[in-house]
């Protein structure tokens, strides 16, 4: 079976099946028979945050639009939001 390449290091990086399928665009199934034939046992949500070597505290399973921020990140928006805010007016 022949097997894209970016297929291949989303499996390596330790993507599940569906988070794979929703980036490339191929079905999961097919997502799936690639992980057998490199022969990677199924991902969890947690396998992501176990395969990095050094956590980096970043979201693993990154969706559009529901990507939640850490706190010190949130309030980093909400100032400069305000300072923004305060030289428009």
């Amino acid at each position: 079976m022949k097997i894209r390449a970016d297929i291949a290091a989303l499996i390596r990086a330790g993507h599940t099946d569906t988070h794979i399928a929703a980036h490339t665009g191929y079905h999961r199934t097919t997502i799936a028979r690639a992980r057998r034939a490199l022969r990677y046992p199924p991902a969890t949500q947690l396998t992501r945050i176990y395969a990095e070597a050094i956590p980096t505290g970043r979201v693993k399973d990154w969706k559009p639009g529901l990507m939640p921020t850490s706190r010190d990140q949130a309030r980093a928006n909400r100032e400069q939001l305000l300072a923004a805010l305060r030289n428009a007016a």
